[in-house]
């Protein structure tokens, strides 16, 4: 059967897949042996001429006219070259996203202590924290693979030994749902009367469970798991076996407007002990029938830096400032700069400025995008000494010396240009030299270590 080419290599197999009711995870396993190259493609990944010969030579022999050229294909890096000026731009599904890039993004939080020094500074607001019956409700804009709220839930559990909890995780990516709801067995044997509702909707549609457009609505997937057993070990084994449902329902794609990945259908998730269903019967949310009023928002990195001002304010903190309940806080925290790893980065590229927004700023437009809803909150910028904090990236105490290894100056500079948003076009053109390397050393060298800055806001409902 001949079938019309896509436009990309991710278009043709997702359409072969479809026409042959072959799961994609399926289909990579036969081509690369490899169940996620499929969701890596879609995550912004690129393939190499050798891969895609191979996935062209399955495609055309079951008579698909596969790409030649896709523009999945990883170009080849020339040093001695440079990019035309007048090249014309990628198209917008494949331009650069921060948190898209999950090579950098792994390496980055196993070498940096940044979100256990966020899990830090959220636990700060615990004790403002005014929990109203029949549960504390904890919202995270942004759950990544729960590294913090997983330890947010543990200081929730000192605070609040006896009380029912209410968590509610938005998150797109597929392999980071993955990784959280594997770290949620040990909390729910520690903390048995919990409630995880975990989501892939927008910021304006996600605190309240409830996608806005109607055809989204009726594509809802809505998924109640009521675990079984009374040890993590029996909670850990019925999580992984949701496996083939998020496999067969996480689905994102890039938004043809922004580049952005959106989900292909709504999906909600809820899980809970089955042996506290009656003690939760008032906290676990029915489909046309959640509410938000959450006693705690956590927004950790949850916009772009070098997004527009307005986009931060109207599109990600004030839809989640009008989810708070009353007395509810939400903390915001987000890459100031001023530190050693923009020192780094402005030695490659003296005029780089991704941090363009502070907190004082973001706090107005918000307030102006609330309008007089505005007036039922308390906006707290806090001075530098609380609002700002400083993580490490973690080196042994000998590795800072006047000769420092390949790996700690390679892991360095890949937190650098990381927290920086530098896309990898531009880190193509000086890789193949070594003054990135000596710049880092400089650094490194001339400060101890390496340090990065993050600032944080605070925006609270009034309790009356």
């Amino acid at each position: 059967m001949q079938l019309a080419q896509g436009e990309s290599l991710l278009d043709t197999i997702a359409e072969f897949c479809r026409r042959n009711g072959l799961a994609e995870s399926t289909f990579g396993r036969r081509v690369v042996n490899d169940g996620k190259f499929v969701a890596r493609l879609r995550d912004g990944a690129r393939v190499t001429p050798e891969t895609l010969e191979r996935v062209n030579a399955f495609l055309e022999r079951h008579g698909v006219a596969a790409p030649e050229a896709p523009r999945e294909l990883r170009p080849l890096i020339r040093v001695a070259e440079r990019p035309s000026a007048a090249a014309a731009p990628e198209p917008v599904a494949r331009q650069f996203r921060f948190f898209d890039n999950r090579q950098k993004y792994l390496l980055f939080v196993s070498t940096c202590g940044e979100k256990e020094v966020v899990a830090r500074r959220i636990g700060m607001e615990l004790a403002h924290l005014h929990p109203r019956p029949p549960a504390v409700r904890v919202f995270d804009a942004g759950m990544g693979d729960a590294t913090v709220l997983t330890r947010v839930m543990r200081e929730m559990h000192r605070r609040f030994p006896t009380m029912p909890f209410y968590f509610v995780g938005k998150e797109i990516s597929l392999e980071d749902v993955r990784l959280s709801l594997d770290k949620m067995a040990d909390r729910f044997f520690e903390h048995p009367a919990t409630v995880l509702v975990v989501t892939n909707m927008y910021y304006s549609e996600a605190p309240w469970l409830a996608p806005k457009a109607v055809a989204a609505a009726t594509s809802l997937v809505w998924h109640e798991v009521a675990l079984t057993g009374t040890t993590a070990h029996e909670f850990g084994e019925q999580i992984q076996a949701l496996e083939p449902f998020l496999a067969r329902h996480w689905q994102a794609r890039h938004s043809p407007k922004t580049g952005n990945p959106v989900y292909e259908r709504p999906v909600v998730l809820v899980l809970f002990r089955e042996d506290f269903r009656f003690l939760l019967d008032d906290v676990i949310p029915r489909q046309g029938r959640a509410h938000a009023d959450y006693d705690l928002v956590i927004a950790s990195q949850p916009y772009r830096a070098r997004a527009p001002l307005e986009f931060k304010a109207q599109k990600v903190i004030a839809p989640l400032a009008r989810a708070l309940g009353p007395g509810g806080r939400l903390i915001g925290i987000h890459s100031k700069g001023g530190d050693p790893g923009m020192e780094i980065v402005r030695r490659i590229w003296p005029d780089e400025n991704p941090f363009r927004h502070d907190r004082h700023e973001l706090l107005r437009a918000v307030r102006a995008e609330l309008g007089r809803e505005a007036r039922r909150c308390n906006f707290n910028a806090y001075s530098e000494a609380r609002a700002v904090f400083r993580y490490d990236m973690h080196t042994l105490p000998t590795e800072i010396a006047a000769s420092i290894g390949t790996s700690t100056l390679l892991a360095a500079w890949n937190a650098a240009v990381y927290v920086a948003q530098i896309d990898d076009e531009r880190l193509a053109q000086v890789v193949g030299e070594r003054r990135y390397l000596d710049a880092t050393r400089e650094v490194l060298q001339a400060h101890g270590g390496l340090w990065f800055l993050d600032e944080s806001y605070v925006i609270s409902r009034k309790r009356s």
